[in-house]
Formats: structure tokens, C-alpha cells, sequence
């Protein structure tokens, strides 16, 4: 999972406020990323992605896009 945060994460939300991804099928694709990452955990695998989120202590990757609004504002 450090990886995924220090390499996977930083690549998804490169230059995000210039390239901002407005449709839904944009921010559908790059959540999958991180639905992808998770499962790569064994002993995740098998839990809902909402589940794997909490274990992991990771937000969605909408509710990051908005905190990144609101600081960027």
C-alpha cells in the first residue's frame, strides 16, 4: 500500500486542478485504480471496496478530489 500512495496516488493527481476530470466516466476510471490497488492485498480481496477503503484508512477518490477543490479555493 506505501506504493500505491507514494507512486500510484501521485501520478492519479498530478497537475489534477488543470487537467480536472469533469465526467463521470473520467473519475469512474481513475477510482477504478484504486478499487484495483486494493484487491492486490490478500487478505482484502474478498471485502467490499467501501470496506477495503476503511481497513486501509483511504477516502474515495471523489471525496479527495473535493478536499483538493476546497483547499485549492
Amino acid at each position: 500500500m506505501i506504493l500505491y500512495k507514494s507512486l500510484v496516488r501521485y501520478h492519479l493527481e498530478y497537475a489534477k486542478s488543470v487537467w480536472y476530470p469533469k465526467r463521470k466516466s473520467d473519475v469512474d476510471k481513475l477510482e477504478h485504480v484504486q478499487k484495483r490497488a486494493t484487491k492486490l492485498i490478500p487478505e482484502l480481496s474478498k471485502r467490499l471496496y467501501s470496506d477495503r477503503l476503511k481497513v486501509l484508512n483511504l477516502p474515495m477518490f471523489k471525496f479527495r478530489q473535493h478536499c483538493g477543490d476546497m483547499i485549492t479555493v
